[in-house]
């Protein structure tokens, strides 16, 4: 194939957020839609896919899923425990939210050396962007699918999308703080070992999703575009909330799979992600308000002291229920 016969790059849709904020349900659903691969928490993928060899969402282990091994084949000649070591090596050097200030820095000034970072770390940052771009193409060659989402929510890789050229839309998904809080402090068991998942404090909740969230509201200040989502939106109005996020992705919002305030769901080749991802099926798109007489009134109270400014710009109320 010449390089003119050569397909264009996947278009990217990242989804930035704090987890638990309702990324997982609406990559599942924009994966439903024509023309859109939804790939999972890329930002894992080296560590839990080719180390580890988690579940793929079509629940065959990731080596043996034959969406990821022709997707590996394609873009790097095949998965290998030193391509995953290093590009977790380069993440660890380069993909962290202390280096935001430098990383938006990059992107105002047009690869200019930035925040100190000499010239090697800059290379660091284009040969890690290289591997997720190569990535990225790859699997939207396979799917045959011009736009790929990435649902990887953190802001500092984001930055580094956009900071090493990537032309990278990001869907900003919120949720109201006091929900997030309340989830992360529940206990929940890894489908793939049983294990159960990380555990946060209302406390330390809220200000990781303070630093998220702000992360992203920095980005989009950096000309990178970014569409807000809320996720009491998405469930209060599925069809509405994903026809004009679709046409702002630049597709035909064609929702075939929605019923109302019911979707279809068909398998998926995610690569991480929270236990939502294995569902297959029809599931029930309803509000979710149990945490407001679960979560005691203390966390709540804590919650919205520590988020008001952020909560309230995002319009959500700071009584209790």
């Amino acid at each position: 194939m010449s390089v003119s016969d050569s397909p264009p790059p996947a278009r990217v849709v990242f989804l930035g957020g704090l987890g638990r904020s309702g990324t997982t349900l609406l990559e599942r659903l924009l994966g439903e839609v024509p023309g859109i691969a939804p790939l999972g928490e890329v930002v894992h993928l080296w560590a839990r896919g080719v180390l580890t060899n988690e579940l793929c969402g079509c629940r065959e282990p990731f080596r043996l899923c034959p969406f990821w091994r022709k997707a590996g084949k394609r873009a790097f000649g095949g998965w290998s425990e030193g391509l995953a070591h290093r590009v977790l090596a380069l993440r660890h050097r380069v993909d962290r939210t202390r280096h935001i200030p430098a990383l938006a820095q990059l992107i105002a000034e047009e690869r200019v050396d930035a925040g100190g970072w000499p010239s090697p770390k800059i290379a660091e940052l284009d040969e890690y962007v290289a591997a997720h771009r190569r990535l990225y193409d790859a699997a939207g060659e396979v799917a045959d699918c011009p736009v790929v989402v990435d649902s990887s929510k953190h802001a500092s890789l984001a930055f580094c999308l956009a900071a090493a050229g990537v032309d990278v839309h990001v869907v900003h998904v919120v949720r109201d703080p006091r929900a997030v809080a309340h989830s992360w402090g529940r206990q929940v068991a890894r489908p793939e070992d049983g294990r159960p998942m990380t555990r946060w404090s209302p406390a330390r909740t809220s200000s990781h999703w303070l630093a998220q969230n702000l992360g992203i509201e920095f980005l989009g200040r950096r000309g990178v575009p970014v569409t807000r989502v809320r996720y009491e939106d998405l469930l209060e109005a599925p069809a509405t909330t994903l026809r004009r996020l679709v046409a702002r992705i630049g597709l035909r919002p064609r929702l075939d799979f929605l019923n109302g305030t019911q979707a279809e769901l068909s398998p998926a080749h995610t690569a991480s992600g929270n236990p939502m991802r294995f569902t297959v099926g029809r599931i029930a798109l309803t509000p979710d308000d149990g945490w407001r007489t679960a979560a005691p009134a203390r966390h709540q109270r804590l919650v919205t002291a520590l988020t008001w400014p952020l909560m309230i710009k995002y319009g959500y109320s700071g009584r209790l229920a």
